[in-house]
Formats: structure tokens, sequence, C-alpha cells
């Protein structure tokens, strides 16, 4: 695969950041030109031969850059390979159980965008990060209740082996 991707995010706390890094670094080996950007600084797609976009999940939902990200950008994106992924904390609960409900966020990218592929990827919590003050109240009930710990989550191997299988589907 020698092209040129953009790899883009929207991230709160900077958890999808390093995932969105992480996939950069893996198609870097794979001989593709990437860059990796927020997805507020991009203003031209139409210099990649392909996009990569995540987003973190708020209100079981892509964030809202990332929603306007695709409206705005439907028509290139639809003429170029994209995999989409998100970086939810929901799919630390319950050993995975509720992966098949969290993959349901997605259907409002896919319903303007077909992605080739589609990553799901739990995330970090660090409650000392998160913007809000009243979800930070939420997220040290939920801490207390045991629903999840706080720490990095983020599995890299499983966003190394979903990231070994793009090139593939990129090209």
């Amino acid at each position: 695969m020698n092209n040129r991707v953009l790899v883009t995010y929207a991230s709160r706390t900077g958890s999808t950041v390093g995932v969105a890094q992480a996939i950069g670094a893996v198609l870097t080996e794979y001989g593709s030109q990437v860059d990796v950007l927020p997805m507020p600084d991009v203003h031209d797609l139409t210099r990649y031969n392909a996009v990569v976009a995540g987003s973190a999940i708020q209100g079981k939902a892509w964030l809202p850059e990332a929603v306007q990200f695709i409206q705005s950008n439907r028509a290139v994106l639809n003429q170029r390979p994209f995999a989409a992924f998100l970086v939810c904390m929901t799919l630390v609960m319950g050993n995975g159980k509720y992966r098949d409900y969290v993959a349901t966020w997605l259907q409002p990218v896919c319903s303007q965008v077909k992605p080739v592929s589609q990553g799901l990827f739990a995330g970090a919590l660090n409650i000392a990060k998160i913007p809000s003050l009243g979800d930070r109240l939420k997220f040290k009930l939920s801490v207390a209740f045991g629903v999840w710990k706080e720490g990095d989550h983020r599995d890299w191997i499983a966003i190394r082996t979903w990231t070994n299988s793009l090139p593939k589907a990129l090209s």
C-alpha cells in the first residue's frame, strides 16, 4: 500500500488521540504516507487516497465535531476507501458483552459513508481530564459503584490487529 492516508479523530480527554496515533504508526509501517490530524484541522481530503476516522463516544454517539466532519465531507469520503473507529469506555463493561450494542453507535456514520472496516476500542478513564463537573461527578459515582475503573483500558494488540487489516481494505 503506497498511498497517502489520513487518520483523523475527535477526542475529549486524549484517549482517542492515542488510538489514532497508533493506527497511523502501523499504517506507516506498511509504507503509507500518513497524516494524523484532529478533525477540525482537516480542510482538504482530496489529497488523500483513503481516510480512517474515529471519535470518542459521548452520550452513545460520536462527538459533534466528528458527526459534522462526516456530514461536511460525505461526498469526498464516498469516493475513496474509508474506515471508521470509535473509542468508548462501555466496551470495558461486562467482559465485552456490550460490543454489539456499542457497534450500533456507528450507524449514523455508516448511513452517510460506508466504511470498509470498523474498529471498536475501549478507552482510558482519567476523571481529572473530564471537562464537565457534572460528568466528573457521574464518573466518580460510576467508579464508586464498580461500573468502571479508572485507568487506561485501551487494548493495543486489538488496535494493531485491526489496523493490520486496513492496508488491504483501504487499497
